[in-house]
């Protein structure tokens, strides 16, 4: 994991740029800020990812994933923008040449709030008008992943792909689901998951299937549970309260509820004539759909849309608001007040 930023006072003026180096496992390696002189910001952007991408070709990477609070940098480096520069262009060709270096290169876009480490260092090495460098940082635990399923197990392999290229610092310690032929565990099995089988039926009530889901939760000594397309309601006890996730594919507290899953969503949105939907990450209570909500990230409805459309549609937002959400759990910063989770930005090393 590759971030970067670049900054100028004056634009022209004073410049800096800086980078941070992760591993696959979301620990820092290496971090490193530059005074540049009298630039612009567009120079220094460049500049720092072309000082990142040799760091991680010296560190022997292989395969890098770019973060850039930068949109013109990234729509020029994925072909949405032209260059038109004279003094952007060859900054963009050395881009071009050192990402070609690597079996697999990707690049995206966020805002500043998502890259403050490399912001810091910009600003730390302009006020001290000097170059920067910090080493590696302690290694962070990684967070341990219940995953209930019911189904095929998209939101599933979604966080598990998200592990692999280094976006979460977790694992999925281990997967339970409520049916035994659905193709979700053989997914989780194919990827060399443990998998437990729960079944409603198998227990004589509900007491007992929660029982016994909270058996093997605590039994691979989880972190957090995360819910994805698990259909079942079971009791969640007060030591697992506020360390349960679940996705819904809506803008809660609209189109939720026993029932509403799946297709009944979207064709409960479609029907009402919403011109807006999305999905809505939020933590588990006792009651379907219920809870304080984390994040929500909208998309369009359109006009033509069917419900599989429309699906697809908002689980490309499902694939970005729940890996956001471990995240900020991960790193503390979700507290909890009433039926209101607010999103600190930042965590004292102490609070870990």
């Amino acid at each position: 994991m590759v971030y970067v930023d670049g900054g100028s006072r004056g634009n022209p003026g004073p410049a800096a740029a800086a980078f941070v180096l992760h591993d696959a496992a979301g620990n820092r390696l290496l971090a490193r800020a530059f005074v540049l002189g009298k630039t612009t910001n567009n120079v220094a952007e460049y500049t720092a990812l072309l000082r990142a991408l040799e760091a991680a070709s010296a560190l022997g990477a292989t395969d890098v994933s770019v973060v850039s609070d930068s949109e013109l940098l990234v729509r020029q480096l994925t072909g949405l923008y032209k260059v038109k520069s004279d003094a952007i262009r060859p900054l963009y060709e050395q881009a071009s040449d050192l990402r070609n270096q690597f079996d697999g290169f990707r690049i995206r876009h966020v805002m500043r709030e998502q890259n403050k480490e490399a912001d810091r260092l910009v600003n730390e090495a302009l006020d001290a008008g000097r170059d920067i460098e910090e080493g590696a940082a302690e290694p962070q635990r990684k967070i341990r992943l219940g995953v209930l399923i019911s189904g095929g197990g998209r939101t599933m392999m979604n966080i598990l792909d998200c592990v692999k290229r280094g976006e979460l610092n977790g694992e999925i310690a281990v997967v339970i689901s409520s049916l035994s032929s659905v193709a979700g565990v053989g997914k989780a099995r194919n990827a060399g998951l443990p998998v437990k089988v729960v079944r409603r039926k198998d227990d004589p009530d509900i007491d007992a299937f929660s029982g016994h889901i909270v058996k093997e939760l605590d039994a691979a000594e989880v972190d957090l549970v995360v819910q994805g397309g698990w259909l079942c309601l079971w009791n969640i006890p007060p030591q697992y309260e506020n360390r349960v996730m679940n996705i819904h594919p809506a803008l809660l507290p609209s189109f939720g509820g026993k029932g509403m899953w799946g297709h009944h969503v979207h064709e409960a949105v479609l029907a009402a004539g919403c011109k807006v939907s999305g999905c809505t990450v939020h933590f588990c209570t006792n009651e379907y759909d219920r809870g304080p909500i984390i994040v929500q990230r909208t998309c369009p409805v359109a006009d033509d849309d069917t419900p599989d459309t429309l699906a697809e549609r908002v689980f490309e937002q499902e694939c970005i608001a729940y890996p956001q959400a471990i995240r900020w759990f991960a790193e503390g910063r979700l507290q909890v007040e009433g039926n209101r989770v607010k999103i600190r930005q930042t965590v004292l090393e102490s609070e870990r």
